[in-house]
């Protein structure tokens, strides 16, 4: 159960997904916020100082050039942060196990399928879980349950 449930969350798609909608919307305020409060002002300066810095009147249109380069800059920043904090080790996560570095579910022996079939058995017939009599990790031979 917990292994289909951890190789749907490390599908590429969904990944993808949450790294667009959650972390994207998380970092996206910080860095507009960071842009806002000081590369904002730093373009006004460069574009000219004053209220209307890094803005150009042409025929009484105002082209704001400064607000372009500033949204630019803060999607930069955002996908940097998200590449860098999200995408990039997941991917060194999905190589790891790719290739066998990262251990794969342990699959139960034989023998503790039976005794759970046999179990579940007892269970549906009001019997009760019998407790293991030879031991436990020991290998349980026809005519021994």
């Amino acid at each position: 159960m917990l292994k289909g449930f951890k190789d749907f969350l490390l599908r590429g798609n969904i990944v993808d997904l949450a790294v667009a909608v959650v972390i994207g919307a998380a970092f996206t305020a910080v860095v507009t916020s960071f842009t806002e409060s000081f590369l904002q002002p730093l373009i006004g300066l460069i574009g000219g100082g004053g209220v209307n810095g890094g803005s150009v009147e042409v025929d009484g249109q105002l082209f704001t050039w400064g607000a372009f380069i500033n949204q630019l800059i803060t999607f930069a920043l955002t996908a940097a942060v998200v590449y860098f904090v999200v995408v990039l080790p997941m991917k060194k996560i999905l190589e790891r196990r790719a290739s066998g570095e990262e251990p794969g579910p342990v699959a139960p022996t034989q023998v503790e399928l039976l005794v759970e079939i046999r179990d579940l058995l007892r269970s549906q017939q009001g019997l009760g879980r019998a407790e293991n009599p030879i031991g436990a990790g020991t290998t349980v031979l026809p005519g021994q349950l």
